[in-house]
């Protein structure tokens, strides 16, 4: 089972649009609705959210942007999240993917995720069943294992499907993905891999550092407040690359990822968020600055692994 739809280099991320306070801001939909707009007038069509994003909310902003869209014209990507699950329906799978389609007002969903290995095995079985009774176009695991993520395909294909899609985090700071063996996993058995955080929620990205540290009392502080120091070594190095392309430095770690064979999701809160992203896919990387930027990285051997995550071994 996969997409009859061409999927873009780069998916943009809704996560924010659930004011959950991860980000520590508030987003009005009237600031949003621009973002969206052009997002679809540069081609940038794949929207990647959750109804655990402010359980519910990011969906809800996201579909009534959708609403003025063509159904052919969009893809769109969401997850069942086995902490959310109404354990009292038949098939939560269903249950939730059935809320997700009236939140996002579609008919169908293009790529449809276990969001996390809680109980996985059982919630796969139950995917299986909900695909063959609902048009998803992919299927897809997160924040899974490389024997996870085997186990979720030998389900699935038990099942007469396939697994299509991977999707963890992966970032210049946490390359777990790719030293465990996933991202080969993946290429060898045409599953799509998508990277999330690849700039670490904004860390990687030149505007934070010590002087301008992230807003207080958001979640990124608490990750990445203590770092700013080291992290300012890499985004010095990332600049001076930026600087042989003409774009800014939260472009070169987002095509670093597609140079990596992956499919990078990029948070879009401001305009320029999607008008960088569209850049970023069509830099080329050398292999002399990949190769400098991840001895960078190495280097200053940060652990970014957030609270509800694993090392990918």
């Amino acid at each position: 089972m996969k997409t009859d739809k061409k999927l873009p280099k780069i998916a943009l991320g809704a996560w924010a649009w659930g004011n959950d306070k991860t980000f520590g801001n508030e987003l009005n939909t009237e600031d949003l609705k621009p973002i969206y707009d052009e997002s679809i007038k540069i081609g940038l069509n794949l929207w990647d959210t959750a109804y655990a994003y402010g359980m519910g909310t990011s969906e809800k902003v996201l579909g009534e942007f959708l609403k003025t869209t063509p159904r052919e014209d969009y893809i769109i990507s969401t997850k069942f999240t086995p902490q959310c699950a109404d354990n009292n329906s038949e098939n939560p799978v269903t249950a939730m993917l059935e809320n997700s389609m009236n939140l996002l007002n579609t008919d169908h969903i293009d790529i449809f995720w276990i969001h996390n290995t809680a109980d996985a095995p059982k919630w796969t079985e139950k995917l299986a069943l909900t695909a063959q009774e609902y048009a998803i176009g992919m299927l897809g695991v997160s924040n899974h294992n490389l024997e996870e993520i085997k186990e979720a395909n030998e389900i699935l294909q038990d099942n007469g499907l396939k697994l299509g899609a991977v999707q963890n985090h992966y970032s210049l700071l946490n390359r777990s993905s790719e030293t465990s063996g996933i991202l080969d996993y993946c290429k060898e058995n045409d599953i799509t891999f998508f990277s999330y955080m690849v700039l670490e929620q904004g860390a990687l990205s030149g505007k934070y550092d010590t002087k301008h540290p992230f807003p207080e009392g958001s979640d990124r502080a608490a990750a990445y407040g203590d770092s700013l120091d080291k992290i300012g070594e890499l985004n010095r190095v990332l600049g001076d690359v930026a600087v042989n392309h003409d774009v800014n430095i939260a472009q070169i770690p987002v095509a670093w990822a597609i140079a990596k064979g992956t499919l990078p999701i990029v948070g879009a809160t401001k305009i320029h968020h999607v008008t960088d992203a569209l850049k970023a896919s069509q830099i080329e990387l050398t292999g002399d600055e990949i190769e400098l930027i991840e001895k960078t990285a190495d280097d200053i051997n940060l652990n970014t692994i957030r609270y509800w995550e694993k090392e990918m071994k």
